[in-house]
């Protein structure tokens, strides 16, 4: 049973506490097994892969059955729903169209005689994306990770996904692969594939950026590499938050907190309301809608730990938790959700209205459905478009420019104890120097 917290008595709640206790950044003993993946596969590549591929998977693959063929991508074709390879396809051009106007421009600007100052925008060369495996699959991720790094121009995107017992990939994920422009796909998964990816192997390219999600091993794992290469960012377990006041439809609130419970144990479902008969109305369906789920037992504990319908005085109060919890998810259910939007300032993706449902935004919308998560909305950004670009800076000056700051940039230089630096001023304008 969901628990009910009223905060209109000005008393705070220990759920806030609760909800910091999911994040999987303190897992040590994870962290040092992790470590001690990577460095096994930085020292011996493609054998420590394989090695790792047949202890965790349970899959003895060979060197040559780890990357996807040609064959095996237009074998996937025959085993898709045809409708459901058309549903991605549509998909993947929401994606490409909200993404594609995210582009920026590179772009110069004369400050003053003599000095230009600009900023050149390029995409990274090689991207790798993590795909989960395990007891689902996920062909909406690989859309997410992979449509956007195209759209930015990456020059090459190379996948990683755990195999199956069979030793294949699950098929939807390798016609989403295909369809999103993937270039190479490897059958690994975990920490391994995370250190194949950061270092390269003999098999596997190295890349730049790791992009995706994954469980707790591929977190730490992220979390390890980077700086190595970069990440996008260390994902923990999913969550929504609903804000509904007397308007909401409790049916639709309670359908929308279990989508996310079904996802992990972890996951948080959470109610925000001004209307207690709410309150106790998606109390009530959340228990129906729970016993006809097909993963009702993982939804069950999710509602139970992490899931609470929280009674608040008026919509600022509601923001004001909002703010403070920083959701993965946030559906504002009111009368006005553009009016109540003003006073939203952390959230990774935010729905409005009765009809913007959040499993919208997991597959088809178009905006990335890969968000931050465990509060980290308040500095953390969706993937988007900037995460596959990088930014060089540009500065040009003239012999007359630089002569006009000369005398600036040497005693800033030399007020920081680098003569150098400041010598590298002055030898410009010594007597016998061109001009």
């Amino acid at each position: 049973m969901i628990k009910i917290i009223d905060l209109r008595c000005g008393k705070d709640s220990d759920i806030f506490e609760n909800l910091a206790s999911r994040s999987q950044l303190e897992y040590r003993d994870v962290l040092d097994r992790v470590e001690e993946i990577v460095a096994n596969v930085r020292r011996n590549g493609d054998k420590a892969v394989l090695e790792y591929t047949a202890m965790f998977d349970k899959v003895q693959l060979t060197l040559g059955k780890l990357r996807v063929t040609e064959k095996e991508i237009k074998e996937a074709y025959t085993k898709v729903d045809p409708k459901l390879v058309e549903v991605i396809k549509r998909s993947r051009d929401n994606i490409w169209n909200f993404h594609e106007k995210q582009k920026e421009k590179s772009w110069f600007s004369t400050e003053k005689e003599g000095v230009i100052v600009g900023q050149l925008y390029r995409p990274l060369e090689v991207v790798g994306v993590y795909v989960p495996g395990g007891t689902a699959a996920y062909p909406s991720s690989v859309l997410m990770c992979a449509v956007p790094a195209k759209v930015a121009g990456v020059s090459k995107i190379v996948m990683t996904t755990p195999p199956g017992k069979d030793e294949k990939i699950n098929p939807a994920i390798l016609v989403a692969a295909n369809e999103a422009g993937v270039d190479e796909i490897y059958k690994v998964g975990g920490a391994q594939a995370v250190a194949a990816q950061a270092f390269g192997t003999e098999t596997i390219p190295k890349v730049d950026k790791i992009v995706g999600p994954g469980n707790i091993y591929v977190a730490m794992a992220k979390r390890t590499v980077y700086g190595y290469c970069d990440i996008d960012m260390i994902a923990g377990p999913s969550e929504i938050m609903v804000v509904a006041d007397e308007t909401a439809n409790p049916v639709f609130v309670a359908a929308d907190l279990l989508s996310q419970a079904e996802h992990d144990i972890l996951a948080s479902s959470i109610l925000v309301t001004t209307s207690e008969d709410i309150a106790k109305e998606v109390q009530r369906e959340l228990e129906a809608q729970l016993a006809v789920l097909e993963r009702k037992e993982i939804a069950g504990k999710s509602i139970a730990d992490y899931g609470a319908i929280i009674i608040v005085e008026s919509l600022k109060d509601a923001a004001t938790v909002v703010n403070r919890i920083a959701p993965e998810h946030l559906e504002l259910c009111v009368k006005d959700p553009f009016a109540a939007l003003g006073d939203i300032k952390n959230a990774g993706a935010i729905f409005l209205g009765n009809y913007s449902t959040e499993p919208l935004g997991d597959y088809f919308a178009g905006p990335n459905h890969v968000l931050p998560t465990s509060g980290t909305a308040r500095f953390f950004s969706p993937l988007n478009l900037s995460d596959f670009m990088k930014k060089s800076s540009i500065i040009s000056y003239t012999r007359d420019a630089l002569q006009k700051v000369k005398d600036d940039v040497i005693l800033f230089a030399e007020s920081e104890g680098l003569g150098a630096h400041a010598n590298a001023i002055r030898v410009r304008f010594q007597d016998g120097q061109d001009k």
